[in-house]
């Protein structure tokens, strides 16, 4: 009678050692991230961050968790590992700067059937690269493999962020009024949304995805990293009086701006205020009607700023000495639906 071989978790799909290898090789990478606030390193059951209580009357912590959608499935299949993390950093950090409150660190979850030391120190090593534009620690985070969860050679992605304001400094849009103006600041393209009709309008296009559009493929295009505005808006939270602010995300600008509006306003915006970015135009031309692009896709604006007119002129120079582009694109008005007028 033959014996049978020992039950081991390495047979079962879960190889601990190529775990541990992992972790030896993002530890530079972490490192890069850190800020005076950590204690402590990663690989311990918890990530360590010292709130800055000295710089706080009455700190309120802000947080916000988000993913990068099935933009990732484009990035696995065209081998893109190493700018995907970026996006899940941006979508997180740039939800909770809307709030006023300043990012300050990260954690994330890389989940795979079978674990590619390789792939996921790629995306692991863009990941600490979105926490080093943003300004936020990584503190630690989770690899799994889960065997039959998921098909081979794919992976998933999560990200956790936290954040810290003043408590009279909480921006929530509370004082926005008719007149005030709204300031769209450009995006790189979709960012990390409505990929799953980006996707089936690949697959419906006569046209490739290394098709040229504007000197460049269709699919860099689409795999442009979510811009993070984190430093762009702390600057301008120094020196002028924001009343509310959006991340353009899933729903576009016609589902986001009412977010942040009092009862009984909307807005009203001029599209050809901004250009357009010719990814869209693209979109556009494969059979995405305008009225879905603009509840769907960010459209060219990846964030919004509302201030009082007379900050118009300042607001818009701040942000362009930080490196934005920057446009006047409407104005609040009276609207008891809270509709987004677009024309």
């Amino acid at each position: 009678m033959t014996a049978k071989s020992p039950l081991t978790y390495k047979a079962s799909g879960v190889d601990i050692d190529a775990g541990e290898k992992l972790i030896q090789r993002i530890r530079s990478a972490a490192g890069r991230t850190r800020r005076s606030e950590v204690l402590g390193g990663i690989g311990g059951f918890g990530g360590l961050f010292k709130l800055p209580a000295d710089r706080y009357t009455q700190p309120v912590l802000v947080s916000g968790t988000d993913g990068v959608g099935t933009k990732l499935k484009l990035a696995i299949e065209h081998g893109a590992h190493d700018e995907i993390g970026i996006d899940l950093v941006a979508m997180c950090v740039n939800d909770v700067i809307v709030q006023g409150a300043e990012p300050l660190f990260f954690l994330d979850y890389f989940v795979t059937p079978k674990l590619d030391v390789d792939i996921a120190t790629r995306v692991i090593n863009g990941i600490a690269r979105g926490c080093e534009l943003a300004g936020v620690a990584l503190i630690g985070g989770e690899t799994a493999e889960h065997p039959g969860m998921h098909a081979e050679g794919e992976y998933d992605l999560a990200g956790f962020c936290v954040g810290v304001v003043e408590e009279d400094r909480l921006i929530d849009g509370s004082t926005i009024a008719a007149g005030d103006s709204v300031i769209g600041l450009a995006s790189s393209g979709p960012h990390s949304n409505g990929f799953s009709l980006i996707r089936q309008a690949l697959e419906l296009s006569s046209e490739g995805v290394n098709t040229l559009v504007n000197g460049s493929t269709i699919i860099d295009q689409l795999l442009v990293p979510t811009r993070i505005y984190v430093s762009s808006i702390l600057k301008l939270l120094e020196t002028s009086q924001t009343k509310g602010l959006a991340h353009i995300t899933g729903g576009g600008l016609t589902e986001n701006i009412p977010r942040i509006l009092p009862d009984g306003l909307g807005a009203r915006l001029e599209q050809s205020a901004w250009p357009s970015l010719p990814v869209f135009d693209w979109l556009s031309k494969s059979g995405v009607a305008m009225q879905e692009m603009l509840r769907t896709f960010n459209c060219g604006i990846g964030m919004v700023v509302i201030v009082e007119p007379s900050a118009t002129k300042t607001t818009l120079a701040t942000l362009e000495s930080c490196g934005e582009k920057a446009w006047e694109i409407g104005k609040i008005i009276e609207d008891e639906k809270q509709q987004i007028h677009i024309r």
